[in-house]
């Protein structure tokens, strides 16, 4: 069958969404499903990460929005509906949208052309006309979506479902056992999604002292990229641009700093204590949830909460162990075959 993700990335928004459509593709390409990806081109995409057929739209560069996620799409959303129709492949099967600037208005205007539509979310603060909505995040329940999803959607909620490459998944076992034979947090990985447009990293590397092994990563796009390789030259700290082994990097670290979003469901699968820097409204509840459940913790003051997880072992295990729990890595294949029927 034909499945078709609409789904965008960019400085503004990050890599996020992208990767969690890539990581549910995979799975269904793994059934012998034909796959589509439809992006706009907006400033700083990461589209070339893409593996699938693209079929990429033009920036309305005459486009502005006041509403932050309605400027993330580059269009008006009857244009980007006029041209996904225009580009759709013929007898699409499922049509997967991934994107916080799509409401009810948009699907509809898909429906004479697609079997079934599911939409990843995580605000549930729109309406919507789907038959699966998804929302991967920690304590979101059925009452979020009463009324704004048709009675016959079937809801996917938790972290279940979260959406992770199948490499993820593979280390889990030996990341677990790996964090119950750590005695002393040495290795730190920093970082902040595709692209770190305030510069977060520069920040903290200068808050950070000499004791630790740290591993930063970013984003080819992200903007202050020279400024960072700068500062860590003759220091102990590796910077790699574009990894494409992140959850080996995260194996080997013992300690993550950076947002939350779709990379915490990563962390958590590996049993990767994090300490939180809340980046965008969109990252609130999740970043939250996760400290109320000893999972993680949101930064209040860096130097004071680095040297409280770093010099006792016993709460970073007891965070660690909280991590895993939340999520196991198989939430992708679960959602494919829910597709399938």
């Amino acid at each position: 069958m034909n499945v078709v993700f609409r789904v965008d990335s960019s400085a503004q928004m990050g890599l996020g969404h992208l990767m969690r459509c890539l990581a549910l593709a995979y799975e269904l390409e793994q059934k012998g499903h034909n796959i589509t990806f439809i992006c706009r081109e907006l400033e700083g995409n990461f589209i070339k990460m893409i593996v699938y057929k693209v079929i990429v739209l033009s920036i309305n560069n005459s486009y502005r929005s006041e509403d932050l996620y309605l400027d993330w799409l580059g269009a008006e959303q009857e244009e980007d509906a006029e041209q996904t129709i225009r580009v759709l492949p013929n007898h699409t099967k499922y049509l997967i949208v991934d994107s916080y600037s799509l409401d009810r208005r948009w699907h509809q205007k898909l429906r004479p052309y697609v079997e079934k539509i599911l939409v990843i979310d995580d605000l549930a603060d729109r309406q919507f006309d789907c038959d699966l909505l998804l929302n991967q995040n920690l304590m979101v329940q059925k009452k979020d979506y009463k009324d704004i999803v048709p009675s016959s959607c079937k809801l996917l909620l938790g972290c279940d479902y979260a959406l992770l490459r199948p490499e993820f998944q593979n280390l889990r076992e030996k990341a677990l056992k790996k964090r119950k034979l750590t005695k002393k947090v040495k290795n730190i990985l920093i970082s902040f999604g595709g692209s770190d447009v305030d510069n977060l990293t520069y920040d903290i590397l200068k808050k950070i002292n000499k004791d630790f092994n740290i591993v930063v990563i970013l984003g080819l796009s992200s903007p202050h990229n020279k400024m960072v390789q700068k500062y860590a030259q003759d220091k102990n700290i590796e910077v790699i641009i574009n990894t494409d082994n992140m959850s080996d990097l995260m194996l080997d670290a013992d300690l993550a700093i950076g947002s939350s979003g779709s990379t915490s469901w990563e962390r958590c699968c590996l049993g990767l204590p994090a300490l939180l820097f809340i980046v965008g409204a969109d990252q609130e509840k999740i970043s939250y949830n996760l400290d109320v459940l000893g999972a993680a913790k949101v930064v209040k003051d860096l130097e004071v909460d680095l040297n409280n997880i770093s010099s006792n072992i016993t709460l970073w295990k007891d965070m660690s162990s909280k991590a895993a729990n939340i999520c196991d890595g198989s939430g992708s294949s679960k959602v494919a075959k829910l597709c399938l029927l």
